[in-house]
């Protein structure tokens, strides 16, 4: 029986589906790019700016904490990559 959570109060059904996909895509077929623009019908450019937004609600967080913690840490890598990158220093994650 699949796993069902709750959703909390302020997250939109949109909101839950994008979570369950960034949950679960590894294990679709496609490419992570052509099932966002199947199943959303949203560019990718639109879709990560969608998910940066809503790693930072309370409601995600409550919704799925262990995936949004995630999503959080490998933002906050990624920025700190890019920043070393513009300042010329060599780091390693």
């Amino acid at each position: 029986m699949p796993e069902l959570a709750v959703r909390p109060a302020g997250l939109t059904d949109l909101e839950a589906a994008l979570l369950d996909f960034e949950k679960h895509w590894w294990s679709l077929p496609g490419s992570k790019e052509t099932e966002i623009r199947e199943r959303f019908n949203l560019s990718t450019t639109r879709y990560y700016q969608l998910i940066n937004a809503l790693i930072d609600t309370e409601a995600a967080l409550a919704y799925d904490p262990l995936l949004v913690k995630r999503l959080r840490r490998l933002r906050t890598a990624r920025q700190r990559e890019r920043t070393a990158r513009r300042l010329g220093i060599n780091i390693r994650v």
